[in-house]
């Protein structure tokens, strides 16, 4: 057999083998497939931070002040569902839209919740005020979450942008990690910059606004340049901080989304369930960046499919299986966090729906949930030996317990040989089909589900071993 040999990196401990339960016993019509599993060194790789999971809205959902607020019970829980420390990212493709008044609007707000901003959405100014912001305080202390808040500078002005991150630096306080001055600016060319915008252009006019900021609020934070994908405009701002000795700047951002645009051909499952050796590539280049000024490295945006998400793929048991893998692919690498972008009913929010219509789980908010088990874990290199490229193990270790995590992305059952033998709890992340938009569930369950050395995952499923 042609054997792919893998290199994964895991957060807790090893695992063990299953003695599979009848949950855990699903037949397949091909021929099992078979993988190993060693931690040959115990080498560790990085420990997850505790607000290492994240959410990404976009900015005009502030313009509803009952969305982000203290009296959103029902938001406020599935939030602390995901991690009981978390980040908020506000951004997106809208913020360039945003206008900050202190006249509060009268009457009902302009709409419920906000999708997704897509090239087809078409954007009006929505108007962020001081009840927008001191509800959203509100919402961060009951979830115990802090924020990133992006400010308007692909067509807002420098004062405009000091006069929002004063009253947002007044009213969020402590709950505000930093600003980040403008959303993919290198999309800009052609829409709001001229065919001629480069990265230099960009900093320069970053330089400004920075400055203008400061200037009015000094003890200003900033995070960038929360890019779409040009790596160069990471490499190259990481370098002009550096340059600059610029002490406020505390994190580098960019976005990653693993295929796109929705609807062009080729976007399908199959794709979303392949590896992506452009997020290898692009991850290595944001880290080293961050490494070489000595800053922590967030992907602040993403998700599984960019300009609106794909239906019948975004939103299915593929989805939370792909974030589960994508998440801990980041955090092996030495990431610092990662935000899933969503909101509204978007096909790839893992929270969908609004006050009025209500809110429910999407099957991405079940990768995600798995992993908080992992929030505080330090993950430990191991090896992964399979003839399959859809499978995928991480190991880590947290608090004297050993975790090990399996991804089996195939329509085979997996029997994966690991170096151990018990375990006390064990979860599975599983659903109907792969294609599954209903029915994706995150069980738990106490006992021994190894046996001997070997360890079975059902096809289309995620089991997470605890020793």
């Amino acid at each position: 057999m042609n054997r792919r040999i893998c290199l994964r990196l895991t957060g807790c401990a090893v695992a063990s083998a299953v003695a599979a339960p009848r949950w855990m016993r699903a037949q397949s019509a091909t021929e099992a497939l078979t993988a190993r599993l060693d931690v040959p060194g115990g080498g560790l790789l990085a420990t997850l931070p505790v607000n290492f999971s994240g959410l990404s809205y976009e900015s005009a959902q502030l313009a509803n002040p009952a969305f982000f607020a203290a009296t959103n019970a029902a938001l406020i829980a599935l939030f602390r569902e995901l991690g009981s420390e978390g980040l908020l990212r506000l951004g997106g493709g809208t913020s360039e839209f945003t206008a900050f008044t202190t006249d509060e609007p009268q009457g009902a707000p302009p709409f419920d919740a906000v999708g997704p901003d897509t090239s087809k959405n078409v954007k009006g100014e929505t108007r962020i005020t001081p009840k927008s912001l001191q509800n959203l305080r509100a919402f961060l202390d009951a979830t115990n979450w802090r924020c990133l808040y992006g400010l308007n500078l692909g067509r807002g002005s420098a004062a405009h942008a000091a006069d929002e991150a004063a009253t947002v630096m007044h009213i969020l306080g402590p709950r505000l990690i930093a600003f980040q001055l403008g959303n993919e600016p290198d999309a800009w060319r052609n829409r709001y910059r001229p065919a001629t915008w480069s990265y230099a252009d960009y900093w320069k006019e970053w330089s400004a606004v920075h400055a203008a900021v400061v200037a009015r609020v000094p003890e200003s934070q900033f995070a960038g340049p929360d890019v779409s994908n040009k790596m160069a405009y990471v490499t190259g701002f990481a370098e002009d901080v550096k340059k600059s000795a610029l002490r406020d700047v505390v994190m580098l951002t960019s976005h990653y989304y693993a295929m796109g645009p929705a609807g062009a051909k080729g976007v399908n499952l199959d794709k979303l369930l392949a590896p992506d050796p452009k997020l290898e590539r692009d991850l290595q280049i944001a880290m080293e960046a961050a490494r070489s000024v000595g800053l922590p490295y967030r992907m602040s945006e993403g998700n599984s499919c960019w300009n609106g998400s794909e239906p019948g793929v975004s939103d299915t048991l593929a989805s939370a299986l792909w974030v589960a893998d994508a998440m801990l692919r980041f955090a092996s690498l030495g990431c610092a966090g990662v935000n899933l972008h969503g909101g509204g009913n978007g096909y790839y929010t893992p929270i969908a729906g609004g006050v009025t219509s209500g809110f429910t789980r999407r099957p991405e908010f079940y990768g995600m949930k798995l992993m908080r088990e992992f929030v505080g874990a330090t993950l430990v290199q191991s090896n992964l030996q399979c003839s399959s490229d859809r499978v995928s193990a991480y190991v880590a270790r947290k608090n004297r317990s050993e975790m090990l995590l399996a991804i089996n992305k195939t329509a085979q059952e997996l029997t994966m040989r690991v170096p151990m033998r018990k375990c006390h709890e064990h979860w599975l992340l599983k659903g109907p089909a792969i294609d599954a938009r209903e029915g994706v569930t995150l069980t738990r369950s106490e006992g021994n589900v190894l046996h001997g050395s070997l360890l079975h995952v059902p096809p289309y499923s995620a089991v997470l071993t605890k020793v």
